[in-house]
């Protein structure tokens, strides 16, 4: 038997924890879980069913008073058996343990495996929308393209490539005399000489996008460049990659590049400021001593 005339075997992924899938699998996967349910007894002792198993998780807790993982305990009233002949449908809710604010909702299909607490689980979907947190001084930066941003953050989750670099795309495009004042503003903190500012300031005006991004390359603080590079360098090299004959997972490599320079691109913009207005704090303390 030929190469070609084998059959293909394919490994059924391993058993996951529900925590885990939870917190981590994104919607539209069925994932064995290794413990799905729990069983309920009877006062006697017997085995009487198998009820949904609702673990603590940990998620990212936006609110001010937390603004970090925190633990998430289940709101349900009460759990579902779930059978092993067929999928049980159910909507699953948890609320954030410290501030008791922020709440998280599981859209479900599970089925337990025969005489065991095992089984399969499938997440249609969970409000707010699966993915890591964005972070604020990202949104800060992009202001008004918010939403534009997250519709990209979700199709990038979801390993649609072409949607995440078309939303990333245009935010970018729409944001560009944004990101460029916010580095001429860390440009004038440093002291960047007054020909480089002059060049940020001309790409503002510069209508076509490609070309104002180009003619910046040698124009941005070294406080910004990643790893040697000059962020806005970098975007351009990417937005100039088009679509054309491009895989969609070409296009979520991509996407995903665009997303994490300019998610570090808001970093250091925020931290060049910062820096500077704490110097002139200590310089202004230690003046007023004299």
């Amino acid at each position: 038997m030929s190469d070609q005339d084998k059959p293909e075997i394919h490994e059924e992924p391993a058993a996951i924890p529900f925590s885990e899938f939870l917190e981590s699998v994104p919607p539209g996967t069925l994932t064995n879980i290794t413990d799905l349910t729990k069983t309920r007894h009877y006062q006697g002792g017997g085995v009487a069913g198998y009820v949904l198993f609702t673990p603590e998780i940990q998620l990212h807790c936006p609110s001010d008073s937390c603004n970090g993982i925190r633990f998430f305990r289940r709101t349900n009233s009460s759990v579902p058996d779930i059978p092993d002949d067929t999928f049980h449908f159910l909507y699953l809710s948890y609320v954030c343990s410290n501030c008791r604010k922020t709440e998280k909702t599981f859209s479900l299909a599970a089925q337990r495996d025969v005489k065991a607490i095992s089984g399969k689980c499938y997440k249609f979907g969970e409000l707010p929308e699966y993915g890591p947190p964005t972070a604020a001084r990202l949104i800060k930066l992009i202001g008004p393209d918010r939403e534009l941003f997250l519709k990209g953050r979700r199709c990038e989750n979801q390993g649609l490539g072409i949607g995440a670099f078309v939303y990333y795309r245009r935010v970018v495009e729409e944001q560009k005399n944004r990101i460029l004042d916010e580095v001429i503003k860390v440009s004038q903190k440093v002291g960047a000489p007054a020909e480089a500012i002059k060049t940020l300031e001309a790409a503002k005006v510069e209508t076509q996008f490609s070309k104002a991004l180009a003619n910046v390359k040698d124009a941005i603080p070294q406080a910004l460049l990643i790893n040697g590079h000059n962020p806005l360098t970098l975007l351009h090299s990417a937005l100039s990659d088009g679509l054309h004959l491009r895989s969609d997972e070409h296009c979520l490599e991509i996407a995903s590049s665009i997303r994490v320079i300019l998610a570090e691109l808001s970093e250091r913009l925020a931290q060049a400021l910062k820096d500077e207005a704490e110097l002139n704090k200590a310089l202004s303390r230690l003046m007023a001593k004299k």
